[in-house]
């Protein structure tokens, strides 16, 4: 993964987050009254996420969870949304291009959030793209014992392209790549995780 394909993901995001009110007033002083947002009845945003969504592997003592993925919920969606995406990423693991634990996209947009443990397994709903840890679903985070914890960050980004448009298995450029002129809008849900 080279710098430039991490930077222009990073740009693409950063250009969706700017898209990311769903509501503005009238007029020329326009006052925003509704966001675009993400959140899980799990967790707080920036609050440490429970053990049981952390990732699962016996041979790595570091992966202590049960790798159930978290209930996710969606409200303000930007006008015209047609399906969403998810980046589930560990920013500072394997430094300096981090880690990505999950990557969804293709929900439909008649989905208004996921059901615990929902994504912990392949999907009918939706396709997952190719994650660092080369699974087939969610994978929770898996820090190094002793590490300060790590932000996982959930983002949700809505799209103007129907479900079924992308190809299955895309990477993390890939996808941004794909969706580059067809994000509507995004927004985030940070975790933390810690032995």
């Amino acid at each position: 993964m080279s710098q430039v394909s991490l930077d222009k993901f990073a740009v693409v995001v950063a250009l969706a987050a700017s898209c990311s009110i769903a509501t503005a007033g009238s007029g020329a002083a326009a006052v925003m009254t509704k966001y675009f947002d993400l959140s899980s009845p799990a967790f707080r945003d920036g609050a440490m996420l429970p053990k049981k969504f952390a990732g699962a592997n016996p041979a790595n003592k570091n992966c202590d969870g049960q790798n159930v993925s978290p209930a996710l919920k969606w409200s303000n969606v930007p006008n015209g949304t047609k399906s969403f995406a998810i980046v589930f990423q560990d920013t500072t693991g394997r430094a300096p291009l981090g880690v990505v634990h999950w990557l969804a996209y293709d929900i439909p947009a008649t989905k208004a959030g996921l059901k615990e443990g929902e994504a912990s397994a392949p999907s009918s709903e939706f396709k997952v793209g190719k994650s660092t840890v080369n699974q087939p679903a969610y994978f929770g985070p898996c820090p190094p014992i002793g590490d300060k914890p790590h932000p996982y960050i959930f983002t949700l980004i809505a799209t103007d392209l129907a479900p079924g448009t992308l190809n299955a298995g895309m990477t993390r450029e890939e996808l941004a790549a794909a969706l580059n002129g067809h994000i509507l809008g995004a927004t985030g849900l940070i975790s933390r995780y810690g032995h």
